[in-house]
Formats: C-alpha cells, sequence, structure tokens
C-alpha cells in the first residue's frame, strides 16, 4: 500500500498543514512528546523559525502521491544525530512514515538515534523496518499525554555488520 513518497526542502506554504497536524488529539497522543499548546501558533511559529535557520537541523517535507502529508527531520541531540516524523494521522498504515524516514537516511551519517514511546507500536514498527535497533530505555514527561511516559531509545548503527546480518 505504499504511495508514491518523496522528501524536498519544507516551503512556508508547508507549515500551514503541519500546524494542523499538530492540532489532532490522537496524534498527540501517541507521538506522546509533543508540544505543551498545540494550539499555540506563536510557539509553532519560533520553533519553525529555530529549526528552518539551523544549519544543524536536516528537515524535509513528506510528499505521498503528490500531497503534503508530513516532514522528517534529523537534529543534533549532545554529539548525537537524531531522527523525527510527524505524518498526517489521515496517512497512517500506509507506508509514507518507513519510506519518508529511510530516503531521510540516505542523507545522514551513521549512526543515527531515535525514540518511540513504548506503547507505540506502529512507530516503533517503522524504525525497526529503517533499521534501528533498540539500545537503552528512557521516560520523561510527555506533553501530549500529561503523564511520565516510558520510551525505548534506538539506534542505527554505524553499519550493516553491527546489526548481526539483519
Amino acid at each position: 500500500m505504499t504511495s508514491d513518497v518523496r522528501l524536498r526542502p519544507v516551503r512556508e506554504d508547508d507549515l500551514v498543514e503541519f500546524f494542523l497536524y499538530q492540532q489532532d488529539p490522537e496524534a498527540n497522543r501517541m507521538a506522546a512528546f509533543v508540544a505543551a499548546d498545540p494550539s499555540d501558533h506563536r510557539e509553532f511559529a519560533r520553533h519553525w523559525a529555530r529549526v528552518l535557520t539551523d544549519p544543524a537541523i536536516v528537515v524535509r517535507t513528506v510528499e505521498a502521491d503528490g500531497e503534503v502529508v508530513g516532514y522528517v527531520t534529523a537534529f543534533p541531540d549532545g554529539d548525537r544525530t537524531e531522527v523525527s516524523y510527524w505524518i498526517d494521522r489521515a496517512r497512517w498504515g500506509r507506508g509514507d512514515a518507513t519510506a519518508a524516514l529511510a530516503a531521510l537516511l540516505r542523507e545522514l551519517p551513521r549512526p543515527v538515534h531515535a525514540r518511540a514511546a513504548k506503547d507505540n507500536a506502529a512507530s516503533l514498527a517503522v524504525l525497526r523496518k529503517c533499521g534501528f535497533v533498540v539500545v537503552g530505555e528512557d521516560s520523561g514527561y510527555a506533553n501530549g499525554r500529561g503523564i511520565d511516559v516510558e520510551e525505548w531509545l534506538l539506534e542505527l548503527p554505524a553499519d550493516d555488520s553491527d546489526l548481526g546480518g539483519h
């Protein structure tokens, strides 16, 4: 069921879609670690101004079948690179997140890191399909749920030999 997924640079008009995506309560609950107030457009604009002007951050708009369906990003977390993504809930289950993340990973040096709420089986599946392996666990306060949430820490190793041949 995979669509024709492509990445491109983020354009200002994409931000309208991105803001709408973050208004979805179910998507915020699943993502867990989201903005404190997803409806705060000023904070959203400040966040994206920082993202789009920071040369250390790689961010791409995800298009599927010619429509904007989300974004993928890689950003520094200390001395590591971490990836994240957001796909419109109307597109969940179509392979868009996996295809988009795989495309972004082709642009990045390894190792690459990611996090997923332990109960977010779909996100964990996307990360595993892209070669990530669980390397630890953590927990923290998740605005999307209003509670502390346990999460998996994952890594895409420096080379395939680190994957045990898988």
